[in-house]
């Protein structure tokens, strides 16, 4: 009994709250996010944005919340219902499992594996299975052509963010993130975003750029388009369902958030490596970075107009793709010219 508690229970256990407190904390964020987009946004239109439900509206997303649990489920007659209730999961729980491999600070991930940088690859290609299988249980030519666009986006800058993140793992020459993110330290001059030897700055702006497409946001929100698609393959959803899929969104902004702070922005690093930062928590940096990114997607939100389609596959296929497959190339030139190539 002894010998079963401390093989399975007892880790088991361990296992369980390690993945719980990541989980609570995030799905909190989450709430909160949604609540200071709108106050952000409501300020830049000079509104005031939730200012009723609890002190400074900040009970806005759980009274949000409870009204979209306690509302009816609706499905089509014509829907394939098991497809058309697994869909939603699905994507909430992809959007939640990347952050397996996060560190948020020395020694606090949930599994520092070799091979982050592709888990977390996987995990971001798997999000097109969710949407296309919403399209397509939902019955209607509205969701499906919704669907086919987001899977279409996604798969084009999926493409441009494989070759951004190759150009960091050739200056790291690990795929853990914790080695990427431990490459960086030592100040704000050895991030890669400023980085000069190699530069990496264009590719840190791809990469966030192809981030806003990647989840689907303004001003890449075609899948959204509700002048021809009346908001895309989630048009048929309603009540819990549909929060899945607004949660999933907004935990994925979070997710790249994280990505780009791990890989361009020093991670946990603080910015200068004396008194008073150091005296600053990691994990206080890594949520204030990650917080300035989510600000700047609200900003662009807030600044920009939707583009048209055929903006958009322009700027993935003949922009992007081509000036990261050059810069992968230009990297690894200046580094085996200048003797830098990582010791692996």
């Amino acid at each position: 009994m002894a010998e079963l508690l401390n093989l399975y229970v007892i880790p088991g256990v361990i296992i369980v709250a390690q993945i719980l407190l990541v989980v609570v904390p995030l799905l909190i964020t989450v709430a909160m996010l949604t609540y200071a987009e709108r106050k952000v946004i409501g300020s830049m239109q000079m509104r005031k944005g939730p200012n009723v439900v609890g002190p400074f509206g900040l009970l806005q997303p759980f009274a949000d919340a409870l009204k979209l649990l306690t509302k009816e489920t609706i499905i089509p007659a014509g829907a394939n219902r098991i497809v058309f209730i697994v869909a939603p999961m699905l994507t909430f729980l992809l959007s939640l499992i990347a952050w397996a491999v996060i560190p948020f600070a020395p020694g606090w991930v949930l599994s520092d594996i070799n091979v982050g940088v592709l888990y977390l690859f996987a995990i971001s290609s798997l999000g097109v299975y969710g949407i296309i299988m919403a399209g397509w249980a939902s019955n209607s030519k509205y969701a499906f052509l919704g669907a086919l666009r987001s899977a279409a986006q996604m798969v084009s800058y999926e493409v441009s963010i494989g070759f951004v993140i190759i150009t960091v793992l050739l200056c790291v020459g690990s795929l853990n993130l914790t080695d990427i993110v431990k490459a960086q330290s030592g100040g704000v001059w050895h991030w890669h975003v400023f980085n000069l030897n190699p530069p990496l700055l264009p590719m840190a702006v791809i990469f966030f750029i192809s981030a806003l497409a990647e989840t689907n946001r303004t001003p890449f929100d075609l899948p959204e388009g509700e002048s021809e698609l009346v908001a895309g393959y989630m048009v048929e959803y309603s009540s819990m369902s549909f929060a899945l899929f607004f949660l999933g969104e907004y935990a994925a902004m979070i997710l790249m958030s994280g990505m780009t702070a791990v890989l361009f922005l020093g991670g946990w690093d603080n910015p200068l490596p004396f008194a008073p930062f150091t005296w600053i928590p990691a994990l206080v940096w890594f949520c204030l970075k990650i917080s300035f990114l989510l600000f700047v997607f609200i900003w662009v939100r807030a600044t920009l107009p939707r583009f048209r389609y055929d903006q958009l596959m322009r700027l993935g296929w003949k922009v992007f793709l081509p000036l990261s497959l050059f810069w992968v190339v230009f990297t690894a030139g200046w580094l085996v010219a200048f003797g830098q190539l990582p010791k692996l």
